[in-house]
């Protein structure tokens, strides 16, 4: 097992996963101010999922012996239309779905890290499919139909 590369590879999914976070928690305040309750509070969900994924990294990361880094966050605007930004969402998880399972072929010789990885995968293609779902569901019964569903 190759311990550097465990956690190099931890420390960029710390650092993208805590950024991406913070911003699902923005968008869903951005989403409740305008309405949209059920909207906002699934992203704000996500939110609290997705810290507790980084804490999950970070423990592992300590267990190995090694710091973890707070490392600069991107400037990123922030989406005002509902329908955008599951566009916008998806459009950053399949790519990051496609890294996180290169990531795991790359770690198969670290079991619990893979395990970890595993059952984040599981987690990130749920919401991959829930983008999708709502996607169609937005062709299926039209845009305003759909933003009804998420007051």
């Amino acid at each position: 097992m190759d311990s550097k590369k465990t956690v190099e590879t931890l420390q960029l999914f710390v650092t993208g996963l805590a950024e991406g976070a913070l911003v699902h928690k923005q968008q869903g305040m951005i989403f409740k101010s305008q309405g949209f309750n059920k909207l906002g509070q699934k992203y704000i969900d996500h939110f609290n999922e997705e810290m507790g994924w980084v804490e999950k990294f970070t423990d592992r990361i300590l267990d190995l012996g090694a710091g973890v880094k707070f490392e600069g966050m991107k400037a990123r605007e922030f989406v005002c239309d509902p329908v955008e930004y599951v566009k916008t969402d998806m459009a950053i998880q399949r790519p990051g779905v496609e890294f996180l399972l290169k990531a795991m072929e790359c770690l198969r010789d670290d079991p619990t890290t893979y395990d970890i990885l595993k059952a984040y995968l599981a987690d990130e293609e749920e919401d991959l499919y829930w983008s999708e779902e709502q996607l169609d569901l937005i062709e299926k019964i039209g845009v305003q139909n759909w933003l009804v569903k998420m007051m």
